[in-house]
């Protein structure tokens, strides 16, 4: 009867971080659709083939090595295809199947690389972005995770979580990290061309399909179920289901709180209920609640939600003003929201004894995720700038990148040049 049970019980886990890995999938179709509205239509067909050339990328680099660098035991016992419910040099056994956690571990990746291409849109080589996407999937990624979810030694220095860090499905680990990693490529980069004004005024570039764009959120808010509900990690057992449950709810409270507050702060900024402010407040308050989706009431998650709706408005307007060229606020929505939900974990779940954050240790964690994944990646930038360009020609940015680097239109009947 016991082993009856922990069969039943293997099988569901297995089932369940399945079907929440499959959610976490579909988010790399929000993230296209997003990115696909929200850049000009001269550009569409290129930011389309960097967002499934990504994934792909990302797949096999974690496979053939990202794996094995952020969890070595784990990934040895993967890449050797045994199966079973226990792991070579590890004590306990599985509670579900191996190859579902490398499955869902590899999703995580292809999100963190999600954010980097829509920042670096409509101005960057296709191939320099790809490649960039090999060592960002295969090496920087898997190294901060090596040393937070997989609990190894920052450069055999100290412990994050001994320190008292704190990420539960990965608002510093996967968004910062990704908008560490775009903030780099764009500075590099340069902003695109029409962007700021002679006396260096902003000027709107309005994306081509907003519609598109807000098909591409209400993705991204469905596969974030999958996204924090899957970190729980098991569901067969009354204490998880509540905790599943809990999560479902608080992230979804926290995405509409985040709406509800930009849309009032474009508002009051603006004069106008901003369409583009409220997809990202959304975002936002789904990447303000990933960090720690469990433990919040759904009052307080709907309030830390808010916050990063209002924060990710001002974060949007200043970095526009600092001539930080970002056509989808990938680094606001991402970066400075996901610092901010690393900071407000210690309020809901503060350290003690049987786990939790600091202030002190989330401060720790989101500067070693943040330093790591920004010099590494300005490091991987400045060389492929330097050995195969990183930016397109100026008369390819000015007929769009579409024909130049894939040969075709996503909209040949309309698209015109400007």
């Amino acid at each position: 009867m016991e082993n009856t049970t922990f069969e039943l019980a293997y099988a569901l886990d297995t089932f369940y971080f399945l079907v929440c890995g499959a959610l976490v999938m579909w988010m790399a179709a929000g993230f296209a659709m997003l990115e696909a509205g929200l850049v000009r239509s001269k550009n569409t067909t290129e930011i389309l083939t960097k967002n499934v050339a990504l994934f792909a990328i990302s797949c096999t680099m974690y496979m053939v090595v990202g794996y094995m660098i952020m969890y070595p035991e784990l990934g040895a016992w993967f890449l050797s295809g045994i199966t079973g419910d226990g792991v070579a040099g590890v004590d306990e056994p599985a509670t579900y199947a191996p190859s579902a956690d490398f499955y869902f571990q590899v999703v995580f990746v292809a999100t963190a690389m999600s954010i980097v291409s829509g920042a670096v849109a409509e101005r960057m080589k296709l191939w320099a972005f790809l490649a960039f996407a090999v060592v960002m999937t295969g090496f920087i990624y898997p190294m901060e995770g090596r040393w937070t979810w997989g609990g190894e030694a920052v450069f055999g220095l100290y412990t994050l979580g001994d320190l008292g860090f704190s990420d539960f499905a990965g608002s510093g680990i996967v968004h910062m990290a990704g908008a560490a990693a775009a903030l780099a490529g764009v500075l590099l980069l340069g902003p695109r061309k029409g962007k700021y004004g002679p006396n260096g005024e902003v000027l709107a570039i309005p994306g081509a399909n907003l519609p598109l764009a807000t098909l591409g959120t209400f993705i991204l808010w469905m596969g974030w179920f999958g996204f924090n509900g899957g970190s729980v990690l098991a569901t067969a057992s009354v204490e998880n289901a509540n905790a599943v449950a809990v999560v479902f709810m608080n992230t979804n409270a926290a995405a509409a709180g985040g709406l509800i507050a930009a849309l009032i702060t474009a508002q009051l900024m603006f004069g106008k209920a901003d369409l583009t402010m409220a997809l990202n407040g959304a975002l936002a308050g789904l990447v303000a609640i990933t960090a720690e989706p469990s433990t919040p009431t759904v009052l307080q998650a709907t309030l830390f939600g808010a916050a990063g709706g209002v924060l990710v408005v001002f974060s949007i307007v200043t970095l526009d003003k600092l001539k930080i060229d970002d056509p989808v606020g990938a680094i606001s929505v991402h970066g400075v929201v996901g610092l901010l939900g690393l900071l407000l974990v210690p309020v809901t779940n503060p350290l003690t004894e049987d786990g939790g954050a600091s202030f002190s240790g989330q401060l720790i964690g989101a500067a070693t995720i943040f330093g790591w994944v920004f010099a590494a990646s300005l490091v991987t930038w400045g060389v492929l700038k330097t050995v195969i360009g990183i930016r397109v020609g100026e008369e390819e940015e000015y007929e769009g990148v579409d024909i130049g680097e894939c040969g075709l239109e996503a909209y040949p009947e309309f698209t015109q040049a400007r």
